[in-house]
């Protein structure tokens, strides 16, 4: 089976599918997003299109514990949807996580492109998922000694 190329699939469906947010911006501009699953801008651009390109990345937030889902397609298995996409779950510190994201994506030649939309997605993800101390710091109840005068 031969496989479609990924501008014939752009131009299918650039202005007409069930990811495409239309919305208008400042004045009469319009403006469109897309809520498909690997897009990292959420942009409806070829650049960025989960749907025409072949190699995609995704960055997601898991579950319960504070993991980070990395994901990226595989090429030679785009008539095999099930075995299509390699997810890698990281559960380190900020730092080690961008250093991971940015060997995968950017330094194996995967997607050099979209390396800081990359890190950029795995900085919000992160920062999205740290949990934060809630309510205001105590301030102690023991009372402050005063010297008293004679």
């Amino acid at each position: 089976m031969a496989t479609v190329p990924g501008s014939l699939i752009w131009e299918i469906v650039k202005r007409n599918n069930s990811f495409l947010i239309k919305e208008f911006g400042n004045g009469s501009q319009m403006v469109q997003f897309s809520k498909e699953t690997n897009n990292l801008y959420n942009l409806n651009s070829f650049k960025h299109s989960g749907l025409a390109n072949t190699k995609t990345v995704s960055i997601q937030a898991e579950g319960k514990d504070q993991a980070v889902v990395l994901a990226t397609t595989k090429t030679k298995k785009q008539n095999q949807p099930g075995k299509l996409v390699h997810k890698s779950v990281m559960k380190k510190e900020f730092r080690r996580m961008a250093k991971a994201v940015k060997n995968q994506v950017g330094d194996n030649f995967y997607r050099p492109d979209l390396k800081d939309a990359a890190l950029a997605r795995l900085s919000v993800v992160h920062r999205s998922i740290k949990v934060s101390k809630s309510g205001v710091k105590k301030r102690t109840r023991q009372g402050v000694k005063t010297v008293g005068r004679k």
